[in-house]
């Protein structure tokens, strides 16, 4: 049995303190939802002239309310299962420790998706149906992440439900409201900042596999194995850049190849998921996915700008 005793650090937070707070909002992972409106943004001025600093700041506040649902959602939703035992490894929860009270953090997750709608209705109005169509399925995705009779986080379906909607709708979305139509360089762009949003889950998904399996969780990791996960990590991190190279081809613009830069980096996770120890080590893994999608998307926007730029 692992040990259960909580480090220091943890054993120090205070119910209620901003520091249960932050262990439920897990802010670290709200890049996940910044980039895919930064790429967009920068893609929409590249390709289509488009830009308006307050309808992407909107979009990025609307974007990290989500996530913030999400993860709120994911705390709760969990503990309220009874899925926190002894054996679990991965972040702690605030409500499964005691440190935020489910009632208070259910009153938080209809603050954040109440503000969601109010700071969205301006891109509503903006982009007519489609963005009211966006803002809905994201609110609906985010709270049956981990809601309802069935949470997609016990199905398999987790990877690609954050493939489609912190990727392929968010990029998507963003641009579309900035720019008033959207084309397959921003659809092909979304499909790959998805990718690596979903290797991100996949890595976390993995690392608690042996855990989910036994409170009912078929997540992806689950259903394919060891073998299948690590083939699924490895398709997730290539893809991006195939599809760079498509959108390099399509633009033309040769700035697009800028993203090959994280290339290397992004094979030696490949290795290191291969080679990792089962338990607490793959969150730094987890975290690294993180921050090669940081530095795909930051190269990805700096292509855009070069390219409108020079």
């Amino acid at each position: 049995m692992p040990d259960s005793t909580p480090p220091p650090a943890l054993a120090a937070i205070v119910p209620g303190s901003w520091a249960a707070w932050r262990v439920a909002l897990r802010p670290k992972t709200l890049w996940i939802a910044t980039i895919p409106v930064v790429v967009a943004t920068c893609l929409a001025w590249s390709l289509a002239g488009a830009f308006d600093v307050a309808v992407a700041a909107i979009a990025l506040a609307a974007a990290v309310l989500m996530q913030v649902v999400t993860n709120l959602q994911n705390d709760v939703g969990y503990t309220e299962r009874g899925g926190e035992t002894g054996t679990r490894v991965g972040l702690p929860r605030a409500t499964a420790n005691g440190w935020l009270s489910v009632g208070a953090v259910r009153r938080a997750i209809v603050a954040a998706i109440v503000a969601a709608q109010i700071v969205a209705l301006p891109l509503m109005i903006r982009g007519g149906w489609p963005i009211v169509l966006t803002s809905v399925s994201s609110t609906v995705s985010a709270w049956a992440y981990m809601g309802g009779p069935r949470p997609i986080a016990y199905t398999p379906f987790g990877e690609l439900t954050v493939l489609l909607f912190f990727g392929l709708v968010a990029v998507g979305g963003t641009y579309y409201v900035l720019a008033g139509t959207i084309g397959i360089p921003a659809l092909l762009t979304g499909a790959a900042i998805g990718s690596l949003a979903a290797a991100v889950l996949l890595v976390n998904n993995f690392r608690d596999r042996a855990h989910d399996a036994t409170t009912g969780r078929r997540t992806l990791p689950v259903v394919l194995g060891v073998a299948g996960s690590h083939a699924a990590y490895a398709l997730l991190l290539a893809a991006p850049f195939v599809l760079t190279g498509t959108i390099a081809w399509l633009a033309p613009s040769g700035w697009f190849a800028l993203p090959l830069l994280a290339l290397p980096p992004a094979a030696r996770l490949v290795a290191a998921f291969r080679t990792a120890a089962p338990g607490p080590g793959l969150t730094g893994l987890m975290f690294r996915t993180v921050k090669l999608e940081i530095a795909f998307g930051a190269l990805l926007s700096a292509a855009a700008v070069l390219h409108r730029a020079l």
